[in-house]
């Protein structure tokens, strides 16, 4: 992992890295804060999520949810 001024400093070299095909992770303030990567290996990230992806109708449709029996109320006779 890099610090942010490690990676600044060497940037080519996370690049190079990165096109490699090793996602170079960069750390800001002792925290992990990005990851650089190819463009390839981006797109195919990308293209494998969305791939997968149902539409979210389909979620809430896919959705169990409990039964809810109705009660049979009748209602009350009023006179105006």
């Amino acid at each position: 992992m890099w610090t942010l001024q490690d990676a600044k400093n060497r940037f080519s070299a996370v690049v190079e890295a990165a096109l490699a095909g090793q996602p170079q992770e960069v750390s800001r303030r002792g925290k992990p804060a990005v990851v650089v990567l190819s463009v390839e290996e981006y797109r195919r990230m990308l293209a494998g999520e969305v791939q997968g992806r149902e539409s979210f109708a389909q979620h809430l449709m896919g959705f169990p949810g409990p039964e809810i029996p109705r009660t049979k109320v009748q209602p009350r006779d009023v006179e105006f």
